[in-house]
């Protein structure tokens, strides 16, 4: 996957997913972030970066936060957005991806921003569309979501520093999340120490140590002197079968409130990407508690956009710092 996301001088052509990507490409999304930051601190919210560029949102799944941040970082960076509604598009009167694709690139876009119920879907995006447009993957099926693991690795460097020194637990719906498996790719590739995956034995993939985590069934062993939580939501509209009793059980067993919480590390930060089921899996006093980073990640998350975006098109950034 890494070829076709990446141009021939080795730079970001499309972002499709974190695994096969290098360290120094994630370290590079991460610094470049940083230096969109100062912008939100600013009177007028607006760089022009990507003027007169056209980025179009093509969302088949609902989604609030990530289209909504995605908007927002393609209009900060002075882009003019298309919020496409596949919906009350052709595309539900039978029209092919493909052909869709072709006509809004005949509207003269730069880059579609892809979320889809089907795992592969924004590769096979990239594979179709003219050598000139560009794909992000905003989250296909149970595979991967690259922005998000971007944005949770910004928000751990921000609290935690590098991720060479750190146990990160992944607690919940594994089997499901894209953004687990993102992360997992992300935190490994970063070189966090330990990176743990928690849940029901229904909840974890079989084979899921192949990708160098460890496996816990209880919650509280799993938590055990972590410095990271980073909480996940139960996706039911992906499961098929009885996988849970209830979620009311679930709570009971790996919901995480206060006591729970005091097995971690005692600086540890609780993240997650949200939406966020409170009673279901996590407790509302530690969502809104003083360890919870729920709020800056979703803040966090317009910078690193703002950084793919301007890093695939070939943007030049001001030169920062780096951090390594």
């Amino acid at each position: 996957m890494n070829n076709i996301q990446l141009d021939q001088q080795g730079r970001l052509k499309h972002f499709l997913g974190i695994e096969g990507l290098e360290r120094t490409l994630l370290i590079d999304i991460l610094n470049t972030a940083a230096s969109f930051l100062s912008i939100d601190a600013k009177a007028v919210k607006k760089a022009p970066i990507l003027r007169g560029k056209t980025i179009v949102n093509l969302f088949f799944e609902p989604s609030t936060r990530t289209r909504t941040t995605f908007e927002l970082a393609a209009k900060r960076l002075s882009a003019d957005v298309l919020n496409f509604n596949v919906d009350t598009s052709s595309a539900s009167k039978g029209e092919t991806i493909i052909d869709m694709l072709h006509n809004l690139e005949a509207m003269h876009c730069d880059m579609f921003v892809v979320r889809h119920n089907a795992c592969g879907a924004a590769h096979f995006m990239a594979q179709h569309v003219s050598p000139h447009i560009h794909i992000i993957n905003a989250g296909d099926g149970e595979h991967e979501h690259p922005t998000q693991a971007m944005l949770d690795m910004y928000t751990i460097r921000q609290y935690k520093g590098e991720c060479a020194p750190l146990r990160v637990a992944i607690v919940g719906d594994i089997l499901h999340s894209r953004v687990a498996r993102s992360d997992i790719h992300a935190l490994r590739t970063l070189g966090a120490s330990e990176v743990r995956v928690v849940g029901p034995k229904t909840l974890i993939p079989k084979g899921v140590e192949a990708l160098g985590v460890k496996v816990f069934n209880n919650l509280k062993s799993g938590l055990h002197e972590v410095d990271v939580i980073i909480m996940l939501r139960l996706q039911r509209e992906r499961m098929q079968g009885a996988l849970l009793p209830s979620a009311h059980e679930y709570f009971q067993y790996y919901g995480l409130t206060e006591e729970v919480l005091k097995v971690a590390h005692p600086d540890a930060i609780v993240m997650h990407p949200g939406p966020i089921n409170r009673g279901v899996e996590i407790d509302s006093t530690v969502a809104d508690g003083e360890r919870s980073v729920i709020l800056p990640q979703v803040s966090n998350g317009i910078a690193v956009r703002m950084a793919v975006m301007a890093m695939i098109l070939g943007v030049v950034i001001p030169e920062q710092k780096e951090v390594h």
